[in-house]
């Protein structure tokens, strides 16, 4: 049987809504255009490591599946395809999906996008050996059936990387009111603070079941040089790993 939906419509009318902007540098979406150089490398990193590939090849990971739950237009999809991933992106949203199809065709790349969610996937017997689940959970209306169901489409001996916001008081002065309200670099109501995960979540939300969990590493912005980073501080945005046993 498949798992309970865990969708939010509220969450995918709004993506909807934007979707034209996914791959505006400088639209509603920008503070993922700034933020994917750091989380591109974290994931290039994990995966070199976890699978034993050659940091010096142009395409490392062929051969391996990848599944980006929540892809939205895309912008992960396309430098793991290029990085030689069989690459799945998966989203709720119509119009997203729609926006990934037409970037990838236009950039001559074979993504298999995918509108639905990620329990159909499960259902259907689906595993990957790399999970990408990237600032997805905060927007989901049941977060601990989502984390649950999603780590089981890891295949065995693959890995989950995970991505989300930290439910501190530092996340809400900075990424909701300064993000939102001050800065303006997102929306207003792009995120909701009380629905911020904290790594303590994450824990307890796969306790029982057989990952072994990394992190947090923290994710900051650098407002000297303009550009994020990795650092020790985790108490706005970080990542995290679950790695499945062999």
């Amino acid at each position: 049987m498949a798992a309970p939906s865990t969708i939010d419509p509220a969450e995918v009318a709004r993506f909807s809504d934007w979707a034209a902007d996914w791959w505006d540098p400088n639209g509603k979406f920008a503070p993922l255009h700034r933020l994917n150089p750091v989380r591109l490398a974290f994931i290039r990193e994990q995966a070199l490591a976890r699978f034993g590939r050659d940091a010096s090849g142009r395409r490392p990971f062929e051969g391996l599946r990848l599944v980006d739950i929540g892809c939205g237009g895309g912008l992960l999809c396309e430098p793991m395809r290029r990085l030689g991933f069989d690459v799945t992106g998966i989203d709720p949203s119509e119009e997203g999906v729609g926006a990934a199809r037409a970037h990838a065709q236009a950039m001559r790349l074979a993504i298999d996008y995918r509108c639905g969610e990620a329990q159909a996937l499960l259902a259907a017997g689906e595993r990957f050996d790399v999970v990408l689940n990237m600032e997805v959970i905060e927007h989901v209306a049941d977060p601990r059936a989502y984390l649950r169901s999603t780590a089981r489409l890891i295949a065995p001996g693959g890995l989950m990387i995970f991505a989300t916001l930290n439910r501190t008081w530092k996340s809400l002065a900075l990424a909701k009111i300064g993000a939102e309200y001050v800065l303006r670099w997102a929306p207003v109501g792009t995120h909701d603070w009380r629905r911020f995960i904290t790594p303590a979540d994450v824990h307890g939300f796969l306790a029982g079941e057989p990952y072994e969990l990394a992190g947090p590493f923290g994710v900051i912005f650098d407002p000297i040089a303009g550009l994020w980073r990795r650092s020790a501080d985790a108490d706005v945005n970080y990542l995290m790993t679950v790695a499945a046993p062999a």
